[in-house]
This record gives structure tokens, sequence and C-alpha cells, in this order.
């Protein structure tokens, strides 16, 4: 099969890996349908994460199952089906608690590169979901969000107690934190503070539900933050970014008694403790547990509520993955659909 592979920063390409197969009773295999670029795969793509030699690439994905193990009872052949960026059993103590995330038996979907023609999914009962019947095809765009980026944003909205009622302010105007403003709005808050210096980002976020936007940073920012919320901060600040600036900057927004909800993938990040003792602001973050919330999410999408599927601005066939590679590193797109 064709799949992307990193060889050394900046260097992507797509060839020829080997098919997968089940391995173990418990496995799933299925022909992706959809696949993505996510900006945590900037990451090593900008030399910030060592490259350790060829790496399969990609952890978002959606398609239809080709073949199960023979332990696997829920899903079958001919489904279509979305799954976590982490595959989980769904019932072990962590997984029922909502941490599917820190399932005891976890594995990192990255690890089997979901940017090709094919997958293997292990764990496939407590992965994967199932659509009642095969997608319109103008729907595959959402399920994929709902991979990572929808529930990743879903669950920092969560995490940071959006509701109704509340003001709720998002640092990082990428997949995730547009669709954390769309989380909010879901979840009924009644302000919500979209922090974009992009016209094109900032539009998404206003059709998303974005009340207000502030093109500040750093110490302008939590200013303006300040100045529309009274002097007091927000109720609940979403960080999506992943960088000492964005969490300060996230922490220092919220009010006496807010809540942060942290999830982009911090890089040299450290809390200074008396900034955070006098705070009197809750934290709660990490990698966000999707298969907790995609059930409810698929709903959504299904019945059409919400459209996640428009943070994709930029749609290539597999073959081409190094140019969504390059146009997201570039801000030129939000985040680049992969089609094989």
């Amino acid at each position: 099969m064709r799949g992307a592979v990193m060889h050394a920063p900046g260097d992507v390409r797509v060839e020829d890996r080997a098919d997968p197969r089940i391995e173990q009773p418990t496995d799933a295999v299925i022909r992706v349908s959809a696949a993505c670029v996510c900006g945590s795969d900037l990451w090593p793509y900008r030399g910030v994460d060592k490259v350790e030699g060829p790496s399969p690439m990609g952890h978002e994905y959606v398609g239809v199952v080709e073949e199960v193990g023979s332990e696997v009872t829920g899903i079958r052949p001919g489904q279509f089906v979305v799954g976590s960026f982490w595959a989980s059993d769904n019932t072990c103590e962590l997984c029922r608690a909502g941490y599917q995330s820190a399932c005891v038996r976890r594995v990192p979907m990255g690890m089997f590169g979901s940017q090709a023609e094919y997958l293997r999914v292990p764990l496939a009962d407590g992965t994967l979901v199932a659509t009642p019947e095969l997608p319109p095809a103008d729907l595959i765009p959402s399920y994929l969000a709902a991979s990572d980026v929808l529930g990743t944003g879903w669950f920092a909205a969560v995490a940071a107690e959006a509701g109704p009622g509340r003001t709720v302010a998002v640092v990082g105007d990428g997949a995730v934190g547009l669709l954390a403003v769309l989380a909010a709005r879901q979840l009924g808050a009644e302000r919500i503070i979209a922090m974009s210096r992009h016209e094109s980002r900032q539009k998404l976020a206003r059709e998303f539900g974005a009340t207000d936007i502030v093109t500040e940073r750093g110490d302008e920012g939590i200013a303006r933050i300040k100045d529309l919320t009274g002097g007091l901060g927000a109720h609940s600040v979403i960080e999506a970014v992943g960088t000492q600036e964005s969490m300060m900057q996230a922490i220092h927004s919220a009010r006496p008694g807010g809540g942060v909800g942290f999830v982009g993938v911090t890089h040299d990040v450290s809390l200074p403790g008396m900034d955070m003792f006098w705070s009197l602001v809750r934290l709660q973050g990490g990698p966000a547990p999707v298969r907790r919330f995609l059930p409810g999410l698929m709903e959504l999408i299904g019945d059409r509520t919400i459209d996640p599927g428009k943070v994709f601005d930029l749609d290539l066939p597999l073959d081409r993955a190094a140019e969504g590679y390059k146009a997201m590193d570039e801000r030129r797109a939000i985040k680049t659909l992969l089609r094989p």
C-alpha cells in the first residue's frame, strides 16, 4: 500500500509500505477513506521533535472495515468507522471513568501511520465507533474531524467547564482552537472570545460561534481579555497551542475560580509556582480522551447539527501529502485532508 513517511524534518514522502494485517485477535484492518495532517505532526516536521529514522505518519482516520480478528464482536466488515488517536479497550477502570487516553492497554495510533491506504487498529471493539450506515461523501470530513481535533477541542471546553452563562476565551486558532469555539457554543457558553490574528481563521471562528475576536498576544492579549470581562478574566480558558507563552496567557486570562483546559502538546512549558498559587485557577488537560465523546459527536455530525469538517481548507490526494505539510507549516492552510 501507499503511505506517508517522514524521513527527516521537512522531508515527507509517500511510498510503498507493507499492507497491515490482523496480528492480534482484537485487531481490525480498515480501508482508510480519509486521513489528515495534524498540528502535532508539524513538531517533527519543523525539527522540534526528533525524527527517529523513517517514520509512518498520521493518527487521525475514518474508513471502512475490511477484516476483524476472531475476538472482535462489536465491529464487522463493511461498516464505516471512526476511531480515536489512542486505541483503548474502553473497559478498564480508567476508560470507564472517561479517560480512554490513559487506558491501561492504550496504544498510540501514530505508530501505525494512518496517512495511508489501509490501517491496523488494535483493540477494535473499544476504539472504533460505527455509523448506522455508510455516510454521504460530504460528511466524511466532519467524521474525520471527530477522530481528533473535534474531540480534543470538546475535551478542552469540558475541562475548562464551559457552559451556560460563562465567558470562554480560546488561545490558539488552529483546528483544535477553532473547534473548541464550536464546542463551547454547543455547551451553551454565553460569550466566546477567539484569539486570532488571521482573517480567514477569525471568519471561521465567527461561523463556529465566537462573539469576540482578540488579536493581541501575551500581556497585551491578557489585558484585552480583562478589558472585555470587567477586569475579572474569563470563566473558562482553552489553551490549544502548547508553548510557554500560550500557557501563561491562558492562565492569566482566567478569573479567580475559573478553569483552564489545556490540550496543546506542550514543549518546554513550566508553571511558576507563585503564579499558580495566586491565580486561584483550576487546570485540567492532556491528551484528549476522544473516545469518551465520539458517540455523541458522531450523532451531532450525522444529523448535521454541527459541521466541524469546515476546518479542512486544503483537500489533497494522499500522494501530495508533502504539499499539505508545507501548506500547514507556512500557515497557508488550517488543516489538510488527505484522500488515499
